[in-house]
């Protein structure tokens, strides 16, 4: 069982394993994009704060590394309570979940990352719950046994997914504010790049910041990931300060390339295009090819491919597109068209 409750980070002292930590906004104001999930949740915790209620449970759903662990410290340093951390695949058993339950305070935030790896005899117990904030335990075996019903004070539940189609229904239900987190666009990456040099004391210029944020995925988390690597490549070879030229070296020399493809996105392309000729070639046939799991190309690399219209998943396989040609400098020749086939006469 994983619990945390969270910690203040001191200004002074940042050593590596919390860098993360004081990296991120701890008030809403603070948050850079995601307008329509923020707009949204002013008013629910504005609304919660002046009925003095634990927050309604919320819901953030989208891919990773775009907030929703953020988003959940900045709304328990807004309701002014504690958060409590755990993960779906941490809680093995109905009773570690009633352990982490009954440790809650009156209003408390629990976050639940992956919420949709909970085992399903630990979501029954989660709904009553969240539902009726109460827990309903069996005591004793056989005939003899009896339930009891412990009452919990009023919490808020926030879970985080990133594949909400395998969150069961009447799970998903019991959210009452529901949120997806979508790709940040250049404008809202550039502030959140030149914030997070602010934080760890570098000196950038925007075109350093723009240079970085570009390359980024339109995801914060690799936006800083790739901040800190630029970070120790100035402060080497650049007397600290980023401007365009160093983060432009800093970032050839990590592979990645300035629409953000890494080694393993070209590798991808360069086997789809080079090895089986543009495609349609099945997942697992690439990933063969490239002695990779199957699962790391469909999870990691595809999705920012599919993003930027490099590939194309058929019922045939996958297929490289006329942009994915040009990115590699590839001549394109366009699919020969099926041969049509001759007129047959009627049989009867």
């Amino acid at each position: 069982m994983a619990i945390e409750r969270e910690r203040d980070i001191s200004p002074e002292r940042k050593p590596d394993d919390v860098v993360e930590v004081s990296l991120r906004p701890r008030r809403l104001e603070e948050y850079i994009g995601q307008d329509r999930v923020r707009a949204n949740l002013e008013i629910l915790l504005e609304a919660a704060r002046a009925r003095s209620e634990a927050l309604d449970h919320v819901l953030f759903y989208g891919p990773p590394g775009l907030g929703k662990t953020t988003l959940s410290f900045i709304i328990a340093n807004e309701m002014g309570v504690t958060l409590r951390t755990t993960s779906g695949p941490a809680i093995e058993r109905a009773g570690d979940l009633a352990a982490i339950l009954t440790n809650l305070g009156p209003h408390d935030v629990l976050f639940i990352d992956e919420v949709h790896r909970l085992r399903s005899d630990v979501e029954e117990v989660l709904y009553s719950a969240m539902e009726d904030f109460a827990l309903d335990i069996v005591v004793g075996k056989g005939p003899s046994a009896r339930s009891i019903r412990l009452n919990l004070p009023p919490f808020s539940v926030v879970g985080a997914t990133t594949r909400p189609a395998m969150l069961t229904a009447p799970l998903r239900d019991r959210f009452g504010a529901v949120y997806r987190l979508d790709f940040y666009d250049l404008p809202a990456m550039v502030q959140i790049v030149v914030r997070g040099a602010a934080v760890l004391g570098v000196e950038i210029a925007r075109p350093g910041a723009v240079a970085i944020a570009s390359r980024s995925r339109g995801t914060p988390r690799v936006a800083l990931r790739l901040l800190r690597r630029v970070r120790d490549f100035a402060e080497v070879r650049a007397e600290g300060v980023i401007d365009a030229s160093v983060a432009a070296q800093a970032l050839e020399m990590l592979d990645i390339d300035p629409l953000g493809l890494d080694e393993l996105d070209r590798r991808v392309l360069e086997a789809l295009i080079l090895k089986f000729g543009g495609g349609p070639v099945g997942l697992d046939t690439i990933a063969a090819s490239l002695a990779e799991e199957a699962g790391t190309v469909e999870d990691v690399v595809e999705p920012y491919l599919l993003q930027l219209g490099f590939i194309e998943r058929t019922p045939r396989g996958r297929l490289a597109t006329r942009r994915a040609y040009e990115h590699l400098g590839v001549p394109y020749e366009e699919p020969a068209a099926a041969p049509e086939l001759p007129d047959q006469r009627p049989l009867f």
